[in-house]
């Protein structure tokens, strides 16, 4: 298993944003990992006064024991993903399982330049960053799906709305849940890609699954997910009246849509915005989670960032 050195650099950087936590009352410290380190160092270094110190990595092994030095493991499952988004799914799972409040402020410690060398430190605001995503809207959409697979339809699309296809954005639904009364109100827009393939073969918890489904989602039409996050239909025309439902101007076709399918039934729906990408999460009519553009919505880091070679590169 790889180990992050506890270089001289590295300790000084963890003392500094204890130092800045501090100084500007900070609710807890955010370190993000590319591997395991020397636990009992690392809450030394930090101010006893700071309680919530979370250590995020991706593999369950990485964070092995942290628990016992009073740290709180946090595992992202994000191999390979960018650094803003292994640093927003981060915040986003600290919430979702309570760890952290909404509008709480956070010192995020990471590899913002080089691959295992910590360098970076920024103050995060939660109010700010996480939007209309609280504990309580997590807590209330879990009534009806399951948060984890739920958790699942959201990240990808944050992932179809900030990579696009080819070059060009995309703009798609998801509509999750309440299956049988949700396909009543729903007609093929024409050939259904997932046609004839079995549940195993269309069960977003596979990576493969979601790759085919950002493929998929260029084409006209929604998809229909099961609660245990199985995608049953794609390409679906949702036909259903805009009765009493309110939205913002500006809001389109698939916007409307979504609240109306989801004012009928016990379904939750997910649009992709084509022309910002945002992600908008509705249930009972109304919008209830709006996540913007990941570039946009994190602007701490205001240069272009190149994620750095790997060590096996030529």
């Amino acid at each position: 298993m790889t180990v992050q050195k506890f270089t001289r650099e590295f300790a000084s950087v963890i003392e500094s944003a204890g130092e800045l936590a501090c100084a500007v009352k900070a609710d807890a410290i955010l370190v993000l990992l590319d591997s395991a380190t020397d636990w009992e160092r690392l809450r030394e270094l930090v101010p006893a006064e700071i309680k919530r110190i979370l250590v995020a990595a991706d593999r369950v092994e990485d964070l092995a024991d942290a628990d016992q030095f009073g740290l709180i493991p946090l595992v992202l499952n994000k191999e390979d993903s960018p650094l803003l988004e292994r640093l927003q799914h981060a915040l986003l799972e600290a919430v979702a399982d309570e760890l952290l409040a909404n509008h709480c402020d956070v010192i995020a410690v990471y590899c913002g330049f080089e691959v295992h060398r910590i360098d970076s430190i920024s103050i995060i605001r939660l109010d700010e960053r996480m939007r209309r995503f609280t504990s309580r809207d997590l807590q209330r959409l879990e009534s009806s799906v399951p948060l984890n697979n739920l958790k699942i339809v959201i990240d990808l699309a944050v992932q179809i709305g900030r990579e696009g296809r080819e070059g060009k954005k995309v703009g798609t639904m998801f509509v999750v849940g309440d299956t049988r009364k949700v396909l009543q109100h729903c007609k093929d827009s024409g050939f259904d890609p997932l046609k004839g393939y079995s549940r195993k073969g269309r069960n977003l918890h596979d990576p493969r699954v979601r790759e085919d489904i950002k493929e998929i989602a260029q084409m006209d039409g929604a998809f229909v997910v099961s609660a245990d996050g199985v995608a049953e239909r794609s390409r679906q025309i949702i036909e259903m009246l805009h009765e009493n439902l309110q939205l913002s101007k500006g809001l389109g076709s698939r916007h409307w849509a979504a609240a109306a399918i989801t004012q009928r039934t016990k379904a939750i729906a997910i649009v992709v915005s084509q022309s910002s990408s945002t992600v908008r999460v509705f249930q009972n009519g109304a919008l209830v989670l709006r996540i913007e553009p990941m570039e946009q919505a994190v602007k701490w880091q205001e240069f272009n960032y190149e994620p750095p070679p790997t060590e096996d590169a030529d």
